[in-house]
């Protein structure tokens, strides 16, 4: 399964979110990657620690080879690196990959994503996508590529104005591109279940018929301590009223 967790705002929690899924998916004993096309690098400073983005072998060396003639390309998982834990790898992302975006839209590579990851289905039984906050190429790319769309939502207005947009993209993207991209689910992140108006802004999505998913992810210190450390919740604080959040936000998708 191809997984792409995708919203055009930015600290909505999609790095949070695709990396501890994908550290319970492999906890739970399934080959598990974590793509990383965000410039940001922050799933591949959470997975593989700070030096992560300054190795070769990353997501921005994948699309650049494309750009210039090469009789061999390299295997895809020539840039697979394996993280510290068992059964899960992760493509790590770069700072250069802003540099490559409008050569590669020029060059119109917007499908190499897609084949490559197809080509690592036999390698993996999950693949988690990571995004930019932008419907930029790296974005696209992953929407053609991915077979699943998860949408965090952080529970406030500008967050629910941009929402019908989103939706919209991924509509359009479905009929033009990716017949198969399916929307999964609504994430609720950061969720303050005593206060008004999350209360009132979910409640809204859900009488709207919109695909919000049962599972909400609290709003809690442990996060930051947990991208502090570089360790996802399910190896830091198994216990933990988010890391069970998680585990049963997983269940629900599966």
């Amino acid at each position: 399964m191809r997984r792409v967790i995708f919203n055009q705002k930015g600290g909505v929690g999609k790095s949070s979110i695709a990396a501890n899924l994908a550290a319970i998916s492999a906890a739970k004993g399934k080959r598990t990657l974590v793509v990383d096309l965000d410039q940001q690098c922050n799933a591949s400073h959470y997975l593989l620690g700070r030096e992560a983005s300054e190795k070769g072998d990353n997501v921005a060396g994948f699309f650049e080879q494309f750009l210039s003639f090469r009789l061999l390309l390299k295997n895809p998982e020539e840039y697979v690196v394996a993280s510290p834990y068992e059964n899960l790898s992760v493509i790590p992302a770069s700072p250069a990959l802003g540099e490559l975006q409008s050569r590669l839209e020029a060059k119109h590579k917007i499908f190499k994503l897609r084949d490559a990851l197809r080509r690592l289905n036999e390698s993996f039984d999950a693949i988690y996508i990571d995004t930019p906050p932008a419907l930029n190429f790296y974005t696209l790319s992953a929407l053609i590529a991915a077979e699943c769309c998860l949408i965090p939502f952080d529970c406030d207005q500008f967050s629910r104005e941009a929402l019908y947009t989103l939706m919209e993209n991924v509509a359009e993207i479905r009929e033009d591109h990716n017949p198969r991209l399916k929307v999964e689910g609504i994430v609720v992140n950061q969720y303050l279940p005593r206060a008004n108006l999350p209360q009132r802004l979910v409640s809204q999505l859900e009488s709207e018929d919109l695909p919000v998913l049962k599972t909400r992810l609290s709003s809690s210190i442990k996060m930051r301590e947990s991208h502090e450390a570089g360790v996802p919740l399910v190896h830091l604080a198994p216990k933990h009223k988010l890391t069970q959040e998680f585990v049963a936000l997983y269940g629900e998708l599966h």
